[in-house]
């Protein structure tokens, strides 16, 4: 028997034992980000799916995996063999699994749930359907944790300090800020659920998420206190006593839930309902004011200040040099050594961990061969490892975490001689991509708005990707950082404004199944062009520091305009990364930054 056909045997003896009918199981941890501990992992524990989004949902008769278009051939994959059917939520004739539930469960069925992974905006749809139907709803039910006999335990790893010289802003001038902001919302409390606010607002730093450097906690802050809810032993004493002259208690993790029941009554309190999971809203009390929006330091921490802009270009430079070593490399040593996929992710991930200030990876690294850079979110494994070789498609999607800033940057290179449909759909994206960093916009502008500039091109001609086109980036925080981003289906709210001091990728890409993917992402700086008669306009700067392949440009597909900006941009890549290369790899960079149709 398949080893997912044993765990979902013994899922449903509970959900019988229970009454259950339905038990929905969200890819999430208490905190609801999309990087989490191994601990909470339950649907790769289940089902063999690694990806960062999907929910599970098991019946009697049935098992399914509903995920989104970044994930589908991935999950084909992954769950291959199982029990568990790949629902591909992006196709009309195939409902979202609430609808799904809707029209499976009959009146008076029991759905299941840990209300600790749901979030509050996840359950009021739930209920709606639920609602409807007569379906009662068990938000207790964890039938996970008595089968997960070999469940990793939490990190025990300390926090640390990240001190003004890379944060910009002190502790104190942070919280002030809060402060007044929730005195402008006429509130007197403000739950942070999400641990990167939390980092941000007390400038410290965990270690234990990989790929973001976050101390799982929650927090309540008040007018004269602020409540933090984590390990006390993970907190090293030097910063426990800073914090006690602020006025930060420090409180047992475990213990968010029942403090809130203590707060004053009548009180105001604010809550980012995307963020709060169901158990824990559940224990607000009544006699609370709950008002919701998304979190203040979520909408403070997305404008950068001077300091992380300052700090941001050198972390730049350092990500481009290991960059450029890694591309390097690969056109020295691919007729002389082996490569494959896994060898590679090695290889970028050592050369970024030389450079100073570095922490860790931002996101797993993605090094794609072939119909593998088909997938969007592909990473490799032992079973899938292949190896490189000429006439290839290479796509490389990383980044890295440092103590000054977060990268995160995808170049496609070709290995070998690159067919006229490779090179047609390479400089389709390449000119959206530009069009893009070249953008110029009212203030006030959102980023559905600015979607279409990086897709025009691919739309003239058919062609299109299924992902957002931009989302925010945090500055030694999560690489994936809200609430803004620039996709079609953002809306108008004013916290999806393409403000000045915002950092946003640029990525707009094309996906061939079972052929090649080609996606080129660079990071963008927002900041404040010009005001005029019609009011004030921003635009973006490039920070990004790495070569774009030209091997696979069409330039007769390109504009004088985007043949100068091309140019412009390897003149500043190669000025900017060529002091800190050897010099045999200052000559390559040389001849791959040279001004386009020049031999």
């Amino acid at each position: 028997m398949h080893q997912t056909s044993e765990k979902l045997a013994l899922v449903r003896t509970l959900m019988e034992e229970r009454g259950v009918d339905a038990y929905v199981i969200p890819d999430t941890d208490p905190h609801l980000g999309e990087y989490i501990p191994e601990h909470w992992q339950i649907i790769k524990w289940l089902s063999g799916f690694t990806g960062s989004a999907g929910t599970i949902v098991v019946t009697a008769e049935f098992a399914g995996l509903w995920t989104d278009s970044r994930y589908f051939l991935q999950a084909e994959k992954q769950l291959s063999g199982s029990e568990i059917t790949l629902v591909r939520t992006d196709l009309t004739e195939n409902p979202g699994f609430i609808q799904w539930l809707s029209k499976s469960l009959q009146s008076h069925s029991r759905i299941g749930v840990n209300g600790q992974v749901l979030s509050v905006s996840m359950f009021r749809k739930l209920k709606r359907m639920a609602d409807e139907k007569k379906i009662v709803i068990d938000i207790e039910c964890d039938l996970i944790s008595p089968l997960w006999s070999d469940r990793p335990s939490l990190s025990r790893e300390q926090a640390f300090d990240h001190p003004v010289s890379f944060s910009g802003i002190d502790r104190n001038q942070k919280l002030t800020r809060v402060r007044d902001e929730m005195v402008k919302q006429n509130v007197e409390f403000h739950l942070l659920t999400s641990p990167d606010d939390i980092m941000w607002l007390l400038n410290i730093r965990g270690k234990d998420i990989k790929h973001s450097p976050l101390l799982m906690s929650f927090a309540i802050i008040g007018m004269e206190q602020v409540l933090l809810f984590a390990d006390e032993e993970k907190i090293p004493f030097i910063i426990a006593r800073e914090f006690d002259k602020l006025g930060i208690v420090i409180l047992p993790y475990e213990e968010a839930a029942g403090m809130l029941s203590t707060l004053r009554s009548g009180s105001g309190i604010l809550i980012s309902p995307a963020s709060t999971s169901a158990a824990l809203y559940s224990s607000i009390p009544g006699r609370l004011k709950v008002k919701e929006d998304v979190s203040i330091p979520a909408r403070l921490k997305a404008v950068k200040n001077s300091t992380e802009i300052s700090n941001l270009s050198g972390t730049m430079i350092r990500d481009g040099v290991a960059l450029t070593k890694f591309f390097f490399g690969i056109e020295r040593d691919k007729d002389l050594i082996p490569m494959s996929e896994l060898s590679l992710t090695a290889r970028i991930d050592h050369l970024r961990s030389l450079q100073e200030n570095y922490l860790t990876t931002s996101f797993p690294t993605i090094v794609a061969y072939n119909e593998h850079a088909a997938l969007p979110h592909y990473t490799a494994t032992s079973e899938t490892d292949t190896v490189i070789s000429d006439d290839c498609i290479l796509l490389v999607d990383s980044g890295g975490q440092y103590l000054d800033g977060t990268t995160d940057i995808t170049r496609t290179i070709c290995l070998g001689k690159p067919t006229g449909k490779q090179k047609a759909d390479f400089t389709f994206v390449l000119k959206g991509m530009i069009s893009l960093a070249q953008a110029v916009f009212p203030s006030g502008t959102y980023g559905h708005q600015l979607d279409i500039l990086a897709r025009k091109y691919l739309w003239e001609h058919g062609l299109n990707y299924g992902h957002g086109t931009g989302h925010g980036v945090g500055y030694c925080l999560n690489v994936h950082e809200g609430p803004h981003r620039i996709s079609i289906k953002s809306g108008n709210d004013p916290s999806n404004i393409i403000a000045p001091g915002i950092l946003v990728s640029d990525e707009p890409a094309v996906y061939r199944e079972g052929e090649y993917g080609i996606r080129t992402e660079n990071m963008l700086l927002c900041y404040e062009d010009e005001e005029t008669e019609f009011g004030k306009f921003n635009r973006f700067i490039t920070i990004s520091l790495c070569y774009i392949d030209k091997s696979l440009i069409d330039f007769s597909l390109l504009d004088r305009n985007e043949i100068t900006w091309l140019n412009k941009y390897h003149s500043e890549v190669f000025e900017k990364l060529s002091p800190f290369l050897e010099q045999d790899e200052r000559e390559w960079l040389r001849l791959k930054t040279q001004e386009a149709g020049v031999l």
